[in-house]
This record gives structure tokens, C-alpha cells and sequence, in this order.
């Protein structure tokens, strides 16, 4: 997503906007949760998320405190929303990130998330969803997750291969991943597999054996992301003096084709252009984020989002927290908003974000929301075999959508830059 301006203040208070009030009652529209959990036992050279290192952080900010200072944003979104009149009637999707959640004891993740279920309730079959690497989690921190409502856990995998690893800086046992997949299972969570390609070093085979070992555990879902070194990170600077020298595009670009390959011949589509599962696995907390649907992020750095009415000039509201632990525990100690900005979309704004996100899911765009000029650009992308010919003119079900190919994954910013000049 592009990079957010700086914004307006949020009230201390952190109330909405008046003009998010709904003309009708609202509670029908999904709503998730995010709570990110900013700790780490070290910070990895390529990761540039709003993470810290235990020995950072000390007073309000530290672990043992975080579970009670999550709390009380909690308490605060209940009453914001509630006076805006957009409480939801329960919550679809709860996702705990970092970070490393489970760095935190299992009983703190369970009381932040009943605080959630105290405020609004969850739906009938939500979805809740941790992140966790391998080597932060033991059967019985799995068992008292699921006992708690968690429905859900994402292993940070990354690669299966100890030179990627040590290059990624990641500190887990490769071989430890078949046994937190089989703890997770045993205690009745759903599984997702995080992997990383594209790492300096990583040969094709090394990328093949990271998918492999990946599939060998029976998961059901499974993420592959392309490493982005991002600037101010450590890896950044490596790559800037010469010690570590990134792959080209033709590298990646065969690497995700084989991991397409691998992944779907085992009964895992995509459904998003980074993300496969097996039919009814797909995470529902994500897919909420491509469809536009409002959530609440909870903790340092978070965003949250709460859409305009049909009638009102803006399109929605996104804000942002303070970033440092510390700010965000003595703002919430206070009574005040942890809010550090805001944005109003306009409608323009808010039609680039629905395309830009939209066309990356499977089921694609429905071409009705283009304008007449991203109309007209979808004949030459289906001749640059960026999109799906047969989708375009409404075979199937659903009418005319704007549905990617392989390739058009491959090449997904390009196809959004047509669909929106």
C-alpha cells in the first residue's frame, strides 16, 4: 500500500468523525480485530516492523504489561464505536501479529482476547488467528490458545534451509517445524505456513526444499512471500557495501512459479496472489483487509479503519497509533487515545485501494467498479495475458470481472496501474 501522510490529529478522546455515523443500524457489516504484540527475541536484518527487542523497553512498556495495556484500547474502541453508533454486532475475525505474539504467556493472549469477546461478542464460527515462530510455542501454550477460542496458528517458517535461515537471522531449528504443526493439530488449531523467497544466497533447489518440507507437514495453508529489503533495515545496508547481493526478477519470478506449481499439485490454490489453502482454509482475517471491510488495530503502530456511508462525501477514516510501546502504555494510562493521526479517504482514493487490492484476489474484480478508462484498459491486459480473457466477458459465475493470471500475478502493480490511470 502506498506510503500514508502524516494526517490530522486524533481527539484525545479518539472519537470518529460525525459523518461515520450510519443513517441505519450497521451491525451487519464484518468487522475484525487486529492486535499486534510488538515483541522479539532479536531483530532479523530484513524485517522493518514496528518490533522490539525485550531489552529495549522497560516501565509500562515492558511484556508482563502488555496484555492490560491491550485491554484498555480495547475498552476505549468499545466505546468509541458505540458512540458513533458503528459497534459491531459481533466480531468475524481476530488476528494477533508482531512481532512474535506468542513471546507472550498463552493466558495473556487468552485475556486480551476475551476482552474482545466482552466488548462485542464474536460470531458464531470467527475466526482467531495467532502468529508465532517455532520456537516460541510448547504443546501445552497450544492447547490453552485453543481452549481460550484461538482457531488458528501462523508459523513463521520461512525457509527449511540453515544458510537461509542464518541469513534471514531467524533463530529456529528447521527440523522443529513437523512438531509445532503436529502439536497445533493435536490441539485443534488450524495451521498456516509462512515462507520467504528470495533471500541472498537461496539457490532454486533450496527454495524447492523449502516448499517441500513445507508440504510434507500437511498444512492446509500455506504464504510465500518475496523477500523486500526495505531502506533503514540491516540487510539494506548489506546490500549497499556488497556483502549480500539480491536476486533478480527473473529469480523470483520462477521461484513463485514453482512454488505455484508445487503447491497447487498438492490441493493448495491461490487465492490471493501470495497465499494458497485448500478450500475452506483460506484466512478470513487477511481477506477482510483485500474486501475493504472495517477493523479495529489494537497496539503500537497499529492501523484501523471504519468506512463512510453510502451518503457521505468521504469514503472512510484510517488511523494510526504512536508507534513506541512506552507512548502508546502512558497515552492509554492517561485515559487518552493512543491515536497518532488520521486520513479521510475521499471516494477517489478509497476506488484505488478497492482495485489495488481487490484484483489480488482469486475471485478477482468486478470490472462495474472501474472507471470507463480502467474499462477500456482490459482488453490489452487480457492480450498481454495479464488477464483472464474468459472472466473478462463474464463466463461463470458472477458477470465480468477482472480476474489475474499467472503471469498478471506476477506482474499485479502494473496490471492496477492500467486498471486506475
Amino acid at each position: 500500500m502506498p506510503a500514508l501522510p502524516p494526517g490530522v490529529p486524533v481527539p484525545d478522546d479518539g472519537a470518529l468523525p460525525d459523518w461515520v455515523r450510519p443513517s441505519s443500524p450497521d451491525a451487519g457489516r464484518p468487522f475484525g480485530v487486529y492486535v499486534h504484540v510488538p515483541f522479539c527475541t532479536v531483530r532479523c536484518g530484513y524485517c522493518d516492523f514496528n518490533t522490539y527487542t525485550a531489552s529495549e523497553l522497560g516501565g509500562g512498556a515492558n511484556q508482563a504489561a502488555y496484555a492490560t495495556t491491550a485491554l484498555r484500547e480495547v475498552s476505549l474502541a468499545r466505546r468509541v464505536l458505540a458512540d458513533a453508533g458503528r459497534a459491531p454486532g459481533a466480531v468475524s475475525t481476530v488476528f494477533f501479529g508482531g512481532g512474535t505474539p506468542t513471546m507472550l504467556p498463552a493466558t495473556d493472549l487468552a485475556r486480551v482476547l476475551d476482552g474482545v469477546r466482552d466488548a462485542w461478542g464474536l460470531a458464531d464460527g470467527a475466526e482467531v488467528t495467532t502468529e508465532a515462530n517455532p520456537d516460541s510455542v510448547t504443546p501445552e501454550s497450544l492447547r490453552v490458545l485453543a481452549h481460550a477460542g484461538f482457531t488458528r496458528v501462523s508459523f513463521g517458517m520461512q525457509s527449511a534451509v540453515p544458510h537461509v535461515l542464518a541469513t534471514l537471522e531467524r533463530t529456529h531449528d528447521p527440523a522443529r517445524i513437523p512438531d509445532v504443526v503436529s502439536w497445533a493439530r493435536d490441539a485443534g488449531l488450524d495451521v498456516s505456513l509462512d515462507l520467504i523467497y528470495g533471500t541472498p544466497g537461496e539457490s532454486l533447489a533450496d527454495w524447492r526444499a523449502s516448499v517441500e518440507a513445507a508440504l510434507a507437514t500437511g498444512v492446509d495453508h500455506v504464504s510465500a512471500y518475496a523477500l523486500v529489503v526495505e531502506p533503514g533495515t540491516k540487510m539494506a545496508a548489506q546490500v549497499r557495501r556488497g556483502e549480500v547481493t539480491l536476486p533478480d526478477e527473473d529469480d523470483q519470478a520462477a521461484k513463485y512459479e514453482l512454488a505455484d506449481d508445487l503447491l497447487t499439485e498438492a490441493g493448495l490454490r491461490w487465492y490471493e496472489v501470495s497465499n494458497w489453502s485448500r478450500p475452506g482454509h483460506e484466512c478470513r482475517h487477511n481477506i477482510g483487509y483485500w474486501r475493504g471491510d472495517d477493523w479495529w488495530g489494537v497496539g503500537p503502530g497499529a492501523h484501523s479503519y471504519v468506512s463512510g456511508p453510502d451518503a457521505a462525501q468521504e469514503a472512510g477514516v484510517r488511523w494510526w497509533n504512536v508507534k513506541h510501546p512506552r507512548a502508546y502504555a502512558t497515552r492509554l494510562e492517561a485515559g487518552q487515545s493512543p491515536g497518532a493521526g488520521r486520513e479521510l479517504l475521499t471516494r477517489g482514493e478509497a476506488h484505488l485501494e478497492r482495485v489495488m487490492l481487490g484484483v489480488r484476489l482469486r475471485e478477482g474484480l468486478d470490472l462495474g467498479v472501474l472507471t470507463p478508462s480502467g474499462r477500456t484498459a482490459v482488453a490489452g491486459l487480457v492480450a498481454r495475458g495479464l488477464l483472464d480473457g474468459r472472466a473478462a466477458v463474464g463466463a461463470g459465475d458472477g458477470g465480468p470481472r477482472a480476474v489475474l493470471t499467472r503471469r498478471g500475478r506476477l506482474l499485479a502493480d502494473a496490471v492496477v496501474r492500467d486498471l486506475t490511470s
